[in-house]
């Protein structure tokens, strides 16, 4: 691992993922979580202040990233909830099957070098009517835009982590066995960075 992603790029993405716009896409999405639960790509811990700690049972973390590790441990400390932290990505979960209640993804899926395997991997370890919560951005409804994000891939994936700008949420989704109950649409700022989808999805 370089500087560059090692020193510098945690603190960016903890910068844009504070981002107000983005804090408000988790506040819709988290607190719906209950039982035992699994956060996949859980970074430096943003989401952990809109868990309902009155419904949660256990929380488990998930993220290769171990320089996030550190602040993610702190933010669960001031929200006062325990996670138990792992460095790993999803596409191979070391759980059992039927293991969750909930699933919470945000803001992961455009990162995550084999996407389709991690969902595979969160249909397993859900429980039969088990929800996954997520909110991503990804490809845009407008042509326009979405030539943009093409254009802008090679630099942005490159200073961002690997996060790819257009990947089709909902494709993966049902590509994965989800049906899923879905809203979207362009937040504040650039639209090829900006289409967002949010929801809940169960295994079909």
């Amino acid at each position: 691992m370089n500087w560059y992603d090692r020193v510098v790029l945690p603190y960016l993405i903890d910068m844009a993922c504070s981002m107000p716009m983005v804090q408000q896409q988790r506040r819709q999405v988290v607190p719906g979580a209950h039982g035992r639960v699994l956060e996949i790509g859980m970074g430096t811990g943003r989401n952990l202040a809109f868990y309902d700690r009155s419904r949660v049972t256990r929380l488990v973390g998930v993220d290769p990233a171990l320089q996030m590790h550190r602040l993610a441990q702190k933010r669960s400390r001031q929200a006062g909830i325990e996670v138990e932290l792992m460095g790993l990505s999803a596409e191979q979960l070391p759980t059992e099957d039927a293991s969750f209640d909930t699933v919470v993804c945000t803001y992961t899926l455009c990162s995550i070098p084999d996407a389709a395997q991690a969902l595979s991997e969160v249909r397993r370890v859900l429980v039969p009517g088990g929800k996954l919560l997520f909110c991503e951005h990804g490809r845009a409804p407008d042509a326009s835009v979405r030539r943009w994000q093409d254009r802008l891939q090679p630099l942005w994936g490159t200073l961002a982590g690997g996060c790819h700008l257009g990947r089709d949420i909902p494709g993966l989704l049902d590509a994965a066995g989800f049906v899923c109950k879905t809203q979207s649409a362009y937040l504040a700022g650039p639209k090829p960075m900006t289409f967002h989808y949010w929801g809940e999805a169960q295994a079909a």
